[in-house]
C-alpha cells in the first residue's frame, strides 16, 4: 500500500525524487523492523523532508551501532569459547597431576577463588607474584596521585571557604550599612525639607532686602550722597566743628557781654564791628578747613 504523503513528498522533490524516495523507503523499512521486534505497529505520521532526514540519520546510526554490537558479540563469543577450551585443558593438566578441583580441600578452593578475584580486581592476566607487585605498585602510584589531588582539592576548598566567610562578613557589613543608610535617609529627608522651607524664607528675605537696598540708594541719591562722604570724613568734620565751636565760643561770649554795656552808640558800634570782623574771620577759617578736608578725602 502506497502512502499518499510519500507520493506527495516525492512529487515535490523534483530532480532529486529518486534519492528522496530511496531514503523514505529505507526509513520505512527500518521502522517496520524495529517496531516488529517490539511487537508493535508503526504509527501513522507525516513524512516531511525534515522528519525523513532526522529518521534516516537515526536509522543509519542505529544500524551502525547494531553492526558494531554484532561484531563485539561475535568476538566475545569467540573469546569465551577459547577461555572454555583453555579452562578445560588446564583442568585436564591439573587432574593429571592430582590437583583436580574435586580433590582439593575447601580452604584451598576458597583461597584460589580469592586469588582469582584479586587478580580480576587488579586487572592482571595471571597470578604471578611479579604481576601482583606491578599491580600493587600501580595502585600505590594512583593512590599517591589521588592523595595529591585530594590535598590540592582540600587546599582549594579551604581557600574557597575562606573567601566564602569573607564574602559573608562583607555581606553582613553591607546589610548593616544599608540599614543604617536607610535610617539616616529618613532623618536627612526631614533636614532637607527643613532646609527647603528655610531656603524659601531666605529667598523672600533676599527679595525684600534687595527692594530696601534700591529704596535706600534712591534716598541717598536724592539727598546728594556720594561715595566720597565716608564715615571717616564725617568723623573728621565733626572734630573740626568742635574745634571751631571752641574757638568761636569766646567771641560769642564777648558779644553777649556787650549787651551789658551802657548805651553808648559810638563805642557799641565800634565793638560790634570788631566782633563782626572776628566772626567773619572765624567763618572763613571754618570754610577753609572744611574745603581742605573734603579735598584730602577725594
Amino acid at each position: 500500500m502506497t502512502d499518499p504523503t510519500v507520493n506527495e513528498t516525492t512529487s515535490k522533490s523534483g530532480g532529486g525524487g529518486g534519492s528522496d524516495a530511496s531514503r523514505i523507503g529505507e526509513v520505512k523499512q527500518w521502522l517496520t523492523q524495529e517496531f516488529s521486534q517490539a511487537g508493535k505497529e508503526v504509527p501513522d505520521f507525516e513524512y516531511t523532508p525534515r522528519s525523513v532526514a532526522y529518521l534516516h540519520n537515526l536509522a543509519t546510526l542505529s544500524q551502525a551501532q547494531t553492526q558494531a554490537s554484532k561484531i563485539l558479540a561475535s568476538d566475545f563469543r569467540l573469546k569465551a569459547s577459547e577461555y572454555r577450551a583453555q579452562a578445560a585443558r588446564i583442568g585436564e593438566i591439573l587432574e593429571s597431576v592430582g590437583l583436580a578441583k574435586e580433590g582439593l580441600a575447601s580452604n584451598v578452593v576458597s583461597s584460589a577463588q580469592v586469588l582469582a578475584n584479586v587478580a580480576n580486581l587488579l586487572n592482571i592476566r595471571d597470578t604471578e607474584l611479579s604481576s601482583f607487585l606491578v599491580a600493587m605498585g600501580d595502585i600505590s602510584l594512583r593512590k599517591t596521585g589521588v592523595e595529591e589531588k585530594r590535598a590540592k582539592a582540600q587546599k582549594e576548598s579551604n581557600i574557597l571557604l575562606d573567601y566564602t566567610r569573607k564574602a559573608i562578613s562583607r555581606l553582613t557589613y553591607l546589610k548593616r550599612t544599608l540599614a543604617q543608610l536607610e535610617d539616616d535617609a529618613g532623618q536627612c529627608e526631614a533636614h532637607i525639607e527643613h532646609w527647603k522651607n528655610n531656603l524659601a524664607l531666605m529667598l523672600g528675605k533676599e527679595k525684600q532686602y534687595n527692594q530696601e537696598t534700591v529704596r535706600f540708594k534712591d534716598t541717598l541719591n536724592r539727598v546728594g550722597y556720594t561715595p566720597d562722604i565716608s564715615h571717616g570724613v564725617l568723623v573728621g568734620l565733626a572734630e573740626e566743628r568742635k574745634e571751631l565751636e571752641k574757638k568761636t565760643k569766646p567771641v560769642l561770649d564777648t558779644l553777649r557781654s556787650y549787651q551789658d554795656l551802657p548805651p553808648d552808640k559810638a563805642l557799641a558800634a565800634l565793638a560790634i564791628e570788631d566782633k563782626k570782623r572776628q566772626y567773619a574771620a572765624a567763618e572763613k577759617y571754618f570754610e577753609d578747613v572744611l574745603h581742605t578736608a573734603l579735598s584730602t578725602s577725594k
